[in-house]
């Protein structure tokens, strides 16, 4: 499913990158050690973290995006490396667990 997909059907805001690319899975979780081991390239992985470790955590694992929760915003420092980083970063009011429902839903 391409990113700009699921951006239409859930009301996510594209705060930088590109949305024109698939994703092909979900991962949520903000513990940073255990996001490195678990994201796998082309995943698009839901956090309420908005430092510059998760950019540089979503470059290492090839994420699809990141997608921020609960109406988090990305710090100015976080926004600059993903724009420099080339990392997609999109925005959500809603709580993770409703993200998770409403994507498995869109996927099956």
């Amino acid at each position: 499913m391409k990113l700009s997909e699921v951006c239409e059907a859930l009301s996510l805001t594209a705060v930088v990158g590109d949305t024109d690319k698939d994703f092909d899975g979900v991962y949520v979780g903000d513990l940073l050690s255990r996001v490195m081991s678990r994201v796998d390239a082309g995943n698009l992985w839901i956090t309420i973290m908005p430092n510059t470790n998760v950019i540089a955590v979503a470059s290492l694992t090839e994420a699809a995006a990141v997608l921020l929760a609960e109406g988090v915003t990305l710090l100015d420092d976080a926004l600059d490396a993903a724009r420099d980083n080339g990392i997609t970063v999109l925005s959500s009011e809603l709580p993770a667990y409703e993200l998770c429902v409403r994507i498995a839903g869109l996927l099956s």
